[in-house]
This record gives C-alpha cells, structure tokens and sequence, in this order.
C-alpha cells in the first residue's frame, strides 16, 4: 500500500471543507433558486421533523392554494409547511403566538430573511422569515432567542407584525421557506 504524504491528506481534507462550508453557505443565503428546490434539514435534526414540528393539529384548510407555501390561519395561530411533492404534502404543523397586528388575508412571497436580530418588541430574535409590510408593520415569522422571557407588557401599545413560533419551529420554518416561497394568509 503506497502511503500519502502529509500534504496530500492536508489538501484533502481542507478541500472537502471548502467544498461543505461552500455548500452549507449557500444554503444560508436563501436564495431564490431554492424556493423550486428541496429544502433542507437543519443541521443538527434527523430525517424527521422536529417533536414540536409534527403534522399532527388541525387539517390543512382546502381553501389554502396549490404548491409549495407557509399557510398562515389567522384565527387559529396555526402555520402549515407543505410541499406538494412529499407524502403526506404537509411536512410541519405548528401553533404560532400572533403580533398585536395581523397581516391582511391574500398570498404573499418571502421577500426577506434575516438569521437573528431585535424584535419591534426590542426582544432578541431570530430566523426571521419577512412576507408582507402593510402600512409601517412588517409581518413575518420569528422566534424568540430567550423564549422563557416575560412577555412585553400590553400596555405598550406596539404595533407588532411579528408572528413567534418557537426556537424547533422558527427553525424548520427557516429552512423551509427561503426568498421567494409563497405565504397563503387565512382568516
């Protein structure tokens, strides 16, 4: 068995990193041509979806479109990820905590994404997921990095268009709706 020289196995192993980091930054950036794609599982989650991600909860609305979308039900703070070419089509369900302000009924697109930043409620989120503005409010799902904090005060009086799901779900979200997904609000 001939052997390697130190550098041929260095060179190996840096270029098989490079070749991960590449792919792994492209599937952070979002990008449009992934909205036609697969989408991805978060990298530390198993082919199954998250405990808190499951199908199970009320059925997908008929009302809801076609397609690969988010469907957001207003009234029942209720999202559904579905993919048309999976078995079953929904691959998530997940109950969501609502801003004081709720996105019109209509279909939108995811038009931005941002991996962590500050809440209108001035709370550290992240895996924020943009579809819609309506007035100075931007809607979009988010979830709270510090999810055990109180509540901001209702007192307040923030328009807030941001929709928490948790850390799990904010996650499987992330991933599965880049730039460009289609968002189905229901009443």
């Amino acid at each position: 068995m001939a052997k390697l020289g130190p550098g041929v196995v260095v060179g190996g192993l840096t270029a098989g990193a490079l070749a991960v980091v590449g792919v792994l930054a492209f599937q952070a950036s979002g990008a449009p041509g992934r909205a036609a794609a697969a989408p991805s599982a978060p990298a530390s989650a198993s082919a199954s979806p998250s405990p808190s991600a499951t199908v199970a909860g009320p059925a997908l609305p008929a009302e809801s479109g076609s397609g690969l979308r988010v469907v957001y039900a207003v009234k029942d703070h209720q999202v559904w990820l579905v993919d048309p070419r999976k078995t079953p089509q929904v691959v998530a369900a997940f109950k969501v905590s609502p801003g004081s302000v709720d996105p019109a009924v209509g279909t939108y697109t995811v038009y931005g994404r941002t991996a962590s930043g500050t809440g209108t409620d001035q709370r550290p989120i992240e895996h924020v997921v943009r579809f819609a503005k309506q007035g100075e409010t931007v809607f979009g799902f988010s979830a709270l990095v510090d999810e055990k904090a109180p509540a901001p005060s209702a007192a307040a009086g923030l328009k807030t268009g941001g929709i928490r799901a948790s850390r799990a779900d904010g996650q499987t979200l992330w991933d599965f709706a880049p730039t460009g997904t289609r968002v189905v609000v229901l009443p």
